[in-house]
């Protein structure tokens, strides 16, 4: 299975081109710079080492990413990787190495430099260029409307003296 999730910062602005062709079609490049974690090198002190991945979105993914996305954003990106190679200019065997995306959203939400206690939208948008639709936050099911008791927050308040054993998680 050939399956990668990354989350990192993009390192500049996505690169969109558009294909020639009867359908032309967007292709976003851009480079996320992903944390290492685990020991760190020891001859590297208390420096941050990173890894710094090339992705590409096609068609509908790739305008999303056009639109939204920009260096220093944190994202979160899953897909495949995909390698392989070319000759130069100068007659030298490149090898390449990249991920070829399924899925991209923020890793942070909109408010996430907002005071506490205030609640942002969702924090999740995502755009998938199988079925070139984009999801933005909130409850994708059953539209119902929120019970009178739930607080600003999007949360239902829990009234004193409820027994811990009737809520479903412990």
């Amino acid at each position: 299975m050939n399956r990668v999730i990354l989350m990192g910062r993009l390192t500049r602005d996505p690169e969109v081109r558009y294909s020639n062709g009867e359908r032309s079609m967007a292709i976003a490049h851009y480079t996320l710079a992903v944390d290492r974690r685990g020991r760190r090198n020891q001859n590297a002190g208390d420096q941050q080492t990173a890894d710094f991945i090339p992705c590409v979105a096609f068609d509908k993914a790739a305008e999303f990413a056009e639109k939204y996305f920009h260096q220093g954003m944190r994202v979160l990106v899953s897909g495949r990787i995909q390698t392989g190679s070319y000759t130069n200019r100068d007659g030298n065997k490149v090898y390449t190495t990249e991920v070829i995306l399924d899925d991209q959203e923020f890793a942070d939400s909109k408010g996430a430099a907002a005071p506490a206690g205030s609640y942002g939208q969702g924090g999740r948008q995502s755009s998938a260029p199988a079925s070139g639709s984009s999801y933005s936050g909130g409850y994708s099911g059953d539209s119902k409307p929120a019970p009178e008791s739930a607080s600003t927050e999007g949360f239902m308040n829990i009234p004193d003296g409820v027994e811990d054993e009737g809520l479903p998680f412990n």
